[in-house]
């Protein structure tokens, strides 16, 4: 048998694997038995002739000759679908894939596509939701053309895999904590790490292999998980009802009932937003959406700042009303004592 033998199905098969990470997970997302897949892997392994994948307790990876194939299978899968899309609808060019982690989801996406929908209407987008590693996994196998992921210190890139994908660093953010309107810590403009001990939190893993999303890193000891929950705005109304409290990047929107606080007293959390995407020329449709996406992420952090400068003024004229009554009231009980 000769690697020209080998079948679509398994080129898909095989496409689905590598982007899922695990035999179980692609035989669910493509509607076929564990065993199913499992054969058309051998398959694909006896046509080329060299292992494609290496079996691990928590999943598969994919061998040398493995990523050879990917990009080879990924490309011919593309154009196929390509094809399609163009026999569909006449355009082939005009649709772009992208993912999204969970909080861009919640703030950066749905606003660069509404622009994008202005600017280009032209252009479809299809996305989805994924944490960043299966995200990473989904522009290998070329399931996605664009995605937007998370990384935190010491900032690796998201895989291992050769070649490196291109990554462009659209923000670094501080984590911050979100609090309760009404609970104490939110009487201030800020919260010690200290003051963090005991609380109980909303958290969720956003993926099986992932840590888990929505406690304060470094505090110690085993977190008090009140609920647990991937989607942010669920975590974010369970605290707005003051059930616990959760993380959240700088310049999140968050409804009306929580308090977002910067914590002071620890090393810095920082977390950069990255744009991703397989090295190489892109297709004009994808560059239109990563500039939209640019632009977002671009008028967002201009009016974080401009907030941000309301609130240190707000805050500044605050103090100095409190000083005068203070001086006032100073005054007055100086005046009553020099009366009697």
């Amino acid at each position: 048998m000769a690697f020209a033998d080998v079948s679509m199905v398994g080129l898909k098969v095989f496409r689905e694997v590598a982007a899922r990470g695990t035999l179980t997970a692609a035989a669910a997302a493509l509607g076929y038995t564990q065993s199913a897949v499992s054969r058309q892997i051998a398959a694909l392994e006896r046509a080329v002739g060299v292992k494609v994948l290496d079996r691990q307790h928590n999943g598969v990876r994919l061998t040398g000759e493995g990523r050879i194939v990917l990009r080879r299978a990924a490309a011919i899968l593309d154009e196929v679908d390509a094809a399609a899309r163009e026999l569909r609808q006449g355009d082939a060019a005009g649709t772009v894939r992208l993912g999204w982690f969970a909080s861009a989801g919640a703030a950066i996406v749905p606003c660069a596509l509404a622009l994008l929908r202005r600017t280009d209407p032209g252009i479809g987008v299809q996305s989805r939701e994924g944490s960043s590693k299966v995200l990473a996994r989904g522009l290998r196998a070329g399931h996605l053309d664009l995605a937007l992921l998370a990384t935190a210190p010491p900032f690796r890139a998201p895989d291992g895999e050769e070649p490196p994908l291109h990554l462009e660093v659209l923000a670094e953010r501080q984590l911050r904590v979100a609090v309760p309107a009404r609970h104490p810590l939110a009487a201030g403009s800020h919260v010690e790490v200290e003051d963090l001990r005991g609380l109980a939190w909303i958290a969720g893993q956003s993926g099986a292999d992932e840590q888990l999303m929505g406690v304060w890193p470094g505090l110690g000891g085993r977190p008090v998980i009140a609920h647990t929950a991937r989607d942010w705005l669920a975590k974010l109304n369970l605290v707005a009802a003051g059930l616990g409290a959760t993380t959240v990047p700088s310049a999140m929107p968050v409804p009306d009932g929580v308090k977002v606080l910067e914590v002071h007293g620890g090393p810095r959390e920082l977390r950069r937003l990255l744009l991703a995407r397989l090295p190489g020329e892109i297709r004009p449709a994808t560059a239109r959406l990563a500039e939209a996406i640019r632009q977002t992420e671009a008028t967002r952090q201009t009016e974080a700042s401009r907030q941000a400068e309301t609130i240190r003024q707000t805050e500044a004229t605050h103090r100095t009303d409190g000083n005068h009554q203070t001086e006032a009231t100073r005054q007055s009980e100086a005046a009553r004592r020099a009366g009697q």
